[in-house]
């Protein structure tokens, strides 16, 4: 009787002291050791996944909508100063929309026409010129010394291209035109409602986003929204203008070269710089080979210089001065978000890749405040790693 009234005392005793006794101590789990953390996180990471899956699938089922869509998100961030300028000058909102959107319209219908007649008048002239300079350029390769390629597989690659550009893939057929063109203008004529409402109302439309978040969510909200404006903005603007200079600064290059068909290359050279890298790689391939045909190699590699010239004083003086660090990318992440846009949208894609990151990457610049970056992408000083050092040691 002692005994038990002793454990009895005992037990109440070690709960008042608010150590639990063992017999109501849970179980062993699974999921708590190092393992079952590990099982966890990939859990949740392939949830993630899946969701960002059924994203990007349901954005490519609904390209008609998500393309006009971020075009006109981004064209309404290029001329965000065009409409505040015209505000303050205490414009009507309605009026400041119509003007604008009356000046984007007129420039993309200007650039439209320009590129139509250039393909339609001298297209054919210049997909015969780089197809000559093309075999030029594997007839002498097969003149060196040594084996870089074997005729078999040059004849390979040639057919390869060939199949695919003349397949279906790449788009042939009355068929396939018409849907294309009724595709074309579905998406324009909702492009332009769209950019309209995002001209006139956009304000409005970001304070109602606005709505659900308060404190400091909010703040980071504005943050967020502020930076990709700006970011998408800067690069429109500042594309744009490198776009211009690049190719007027290589079409008096090949006028002065006396290069055939200076103008529809000028045209190329400015879309294609809408694609960084490997745009101008591909505008000043086609030149050269156009070079190569018309005058021989040493306009070829004229044609070249003049094209690296013009890239080296876009990339190290022009660019960084109109678009600043807002673009501040590595080559090798611009690599991959092209990489990855092509595979999902294409042509398109490609072309919206670029600013999209450059967004993304400007909202973690702005995370945790307007220059305070979130927390795993900040620089590392050298306090805060002899911090973290001696940390590790003394927990050793």
């Amino acid at each position: 009787m002692s005994f038990f009234g002793n454990t009895r005392v005992r037990r109440v005793h070690l709960d008042v002291a608010g150590v639990e006794p063992r017999a109501t101590r849970p179980p062993w789990s699974l999921w708590a050791d190092g393992f079952g953390m590990l099982a966890i996180r990939a859990i949740q990471i392939l949830l993630v996944v899946a969701l960002a899956a059924g994203v990007i699938f349901a954005i490519q089922y609904l390209t008609l909508v998500t393309i006009p869509l971020a075009i006109a998100l981004i064209l309404a961030c290029a001329f965000e100063p065009v409409m505040g300028w015209l505000r303050r000058h205490r414009v009507s909102d309605l009026l400041a929309t119509v003007l604008t959107l009356l000046a984007i319209v007129v420039v993309l219908g200007g650039l439209t026409w320009l590129i139509v007649w250039a393909v339609r008048n001298q297209w054919a002239a210049l997909y015969e010129q780089a197809e000559e300079g093309f075999q030029h350029l594997l007839a002498w390769v097969q003149t060196l010394p040594f084996d870089v390629f074997t005729p078999e597989q040059i004849e390979e690659w040639t057919a390869t291209l060939t199949d695919f550009v003349t397949s279906a893939q790449f788009g042939s057929g009355a068929l396939a035109g018409v849907g294309a063109v009724a595709n074309f203008v579905t998406g324009f004529v909702l492009l332009v409602t769209i950019l309209f409402f995002f001209l006139k109302d956009g304000p409005q439309m970001w304070q109602f986003m606005l709505r659900p978040f308060h404190g400091s969510h909010e703040l980071r909200a504005r943050r967020v929204g502020d930076k990709t404006v700006t970011v998408l903005g800067s690069y429109v603007r500042g594309t744009a203008t490198v776009a211009l200079v690049d190719a007027v600064g290589i079409l008096i290059g090949l006028l002065i070269l006396q290069v055939p068909l200076a103008l529809p290359l000028a045209v190329l050279v400015f879309l294609l710089a809408f694609i960084p890298i490997v745009g101008a790689t591909l505008a000043g391939i086609l030149a050269a080979l156009v070079a190569l045909v018309a005058n021989g190699w040493v306009n070829a590699l004229l044609v070249v210089g003049v094209v690296v010239l013009v890239n080296q004083l876009e990339g190290n003086f022009l660019q960084p001065f109109l678009m600043g660090r807002t673009m501040k990318l590595h080559a090798f992440v611009i690599l991959v978000a092209l990489a990855v846009g092509t595979a999902l949208g294409g042509l398109i894609g490609a072309v919206l890749a670029v600013p999209i990151t450059a967004a993304a990457w400007g909202i973690v610049q702005v995370w945790d405040g307007t220059d305070l970056p979130a927390k795993w992408a900040r620089r590392k000083t050298r306090e805060t790693v002899s911090a973290s050092t001696a940390t590790a040691v003394e927990v050793a």
